[in-house]
């Protein structure tokens, strides 16, 4: 029985997993227009307050970059889908694997908070809540495995 039920909770998690992937991906698409999105914001802003500036100035080329590098999720993304391909490999292993998969879902935990915190779109920010929230069923199964 515990074997049946094993398997039961193998084939949740990965089905659990693959809804995770997809809301990852949602964020990595999203987060690339990020800085283009803001720049659109910016100008427009300017524009508003009668304040015509090009892309050549030297402050708004700052306020790009600076902008740019705080809000640069990319390392978390490729961490993100590390995490995501090792968690598969492990569901698909034999043997005790429960604690292995409770420290990546605590890891993949961390790199979702760390991609909600830094972005500025709400798109990302809904992605990160609906994974988060899919990977909180996830860690509860995880610990009912051995």
């Amino acid at each position: 029985m515990r074997r049946k039920e094993g398997q039961h909770l193998g084939q949740d998690l990965a089905a659990r997993l693959q809804g995770l992937g997809q809301h990852c991906q949602l964020i990595s698409e999203h987060s690339e227009t990020a800085v283009a999105d803001h720049r659109d914001r910016l100008f427009a802003r300017l524009k508003q307050l009668n304040l015509e500036l090009s892309l050549d100035d030297e402050r708004v080329l700052k306020e790009l970059a600076l902008f740019a590098d705080r809000t640069d999720i990319s390392e978390e993304i490729t961490r993100l889908a590390s995490h995501l391909e090792q968690f598969q490999k492990l569901l698909a292993a034999d043997g005790p694997r429960g604690r292995k998969l409770d420290f990546l879902c605590q890891e993949i935990h961390r790199e979702l908070n760390t991609c909600g915190s830094k972005t500025t779109q709400i798109e990302v920010t809904r992605a990160v809540i609906e994974a988060k929230n899919g990977l909180e069923s996830m860690r509860e199964q995880v610990q009912n495995l051995e």
